[in-house]
């Protein structure tokens, strides 16, 4: 039985034409490190990061590759942002669709007193963000905010978010987990402090890659989470000042870096915007099949616009579990259930502790793909 793989909001597969063979070109024709040579294979490596940095800054439309920070993944950016910016008596917002990515973080953070609240999401998990400007203190350091969540695919109107941390001077850190690679992301016309992506998911790199976007000016604000060698100033036993040193400690992942720059000049070569239109086009055909369908509730918005392929049904009266492990037994299809480490994000969609079972589109999604889901979801649902 072949498999249907509809679970890209966890990781892409198949990733994008020629990643595995970078990759493999580096572990058998360079290994060398970063920083740390002068001879020709080092040099090569150290070519091939620079152009992936000046490839992720066209990506998302910012000037300035010193400040691409290549980091282990999204997470690791969150963090850098979050500990190395808030401090006690500090404030922050979030939606109420977060990510444990931040949510955890700031929990962390809240013990050691820093406060945060959470922007009130309706039933879709859309905010409104005419309630911001009533929630922010005179304190308040940092919005972050999920660009889309990964439980419903509800797109936040980010833009009109940034539009009112720009005018308050506080700066705006955009989890785009679910967007990068997805969606365009144009880092200025959102009016963004940072940006954190992954490498594996919608930028169809490898694993334990992912990429910091960082103003100079919020960059200087920021202390270093870790540090270490960088191969640069080693005269000095303090971390540098200067980017993109000062958030890069340690031996980078150069394997996954190769990787990722093939990933990432095959979407710039492609389009991002043809694969968005492709996607929408996915998952509106999706929605639409799923309407004929009863004995689901879908979870988030039921149409198309202000929406990412992330597509999350209950069954209601059955186990949610036990609907994803038949649709892989019966019917080869691959999906994800429980609460998606969005705790919060469930709680405001109305799924509470029963969690969900999300279906998660992806560039290599076909039509015959989602048509053999909606006819799986339709024999259990009604069956």
């Amino acid at each position: 039985m072949p498999s249907v793989y509809l679970d890209h909001a966890a990781t892409s597969f198949p990733k994008a034409p020629g990643v595995a063979e970078a990759m493999g070109r580096y572990l058998t024709e360079v290994g060398a490190s970063v920083n740390r040579g002068m001879y020709a294979a080092a040099q090569a490596a150290e070519e091939t990061v620079l152009s992936l940095r000046e490839e992720l800054c066209a990506l998302f439309h910012y000037p300035d590759p010193a400040c691409c920070i290549l980091t282990p993944g999204a997470t690791w950016g969150l963090n850098f942002v979050l500990l190395g910016l808030l401090r006690p008596g500090d404030h922050c917002l979030v939606s109420a669709m977060e990510h444990n990515a931040i949510m955890r973080p700031l929990h962390a953070l809240a013990a050691r007193g820093v406060a945060f609240d959470r922007i009130p999401c309706d039933r879709d998990g859309r905010l409104c963000p005419d309630a911001i400007p009533r929630l922010l203190r005179p304190n308040t350091r940092l919005v972050a905010l999920a660009h889309a969540s990964n439980v419903s695919g509800t797109l936040q109107p980010a833009a009109e978010v940034g539009a009112i941390c720009r005018a308050r001077g506080i700066p705006f850190l955009l989890d785009a987990a679910q967007t990068a690679g997805h969606l365009p992301v144009d880092f200025q016309a959102l009016g963004l402090s940072a940006l954190a992506a992954p490498g594996h998911k919608g930028l169809l790199g490898p694993q334990g890659t992912g990429v910091l976007l960082l103003t100079r000016e919020l960059a200087q604000s920021l202390s270093p989470v870790i540090t270490g060698g960088t191969g640069s100033v080693s005269h000095l036993e303090v971390q540098p000042d200067y980017l993109p040193d000062k958030f890069e400690p340690g031996t980078p992942n150069l394997p996954g870096l190769y990787g990722l720059e093939a990933a990432v000049r095959y979407l710039l070569e492609t389009g991002v915007e043809t694969i968005a239109a492709r996607e929408d086009a996915l998952t509106g055909r999706f929605l639409d099949g799923l309407r004929e369908i009863a004995g689901i509730r879908l979870a988030g918005p039921a149409g198309r616009d202000g929406r990412v392929g992330v597509i999350s049904l209950d069954f209601p009266g059955r186990d949610n579990g036990e609907i994803a492990f038949r649709l892989e037994q019966e019917y080869g299809i691959l999906t994800r259930s429980g609460l998606h480490c969005a705790p919060s994000a469930h709680r405001t969609l109305g799924t509470g502790t029963r969690g969900t079972v999300r279906f998660s589109l992806g560039h290599s999604t076909t039509e015959a793909e989602i048509d053999a889901a909606l006819q799986a979801i339709r024999a259990l649902a009604e069956g």
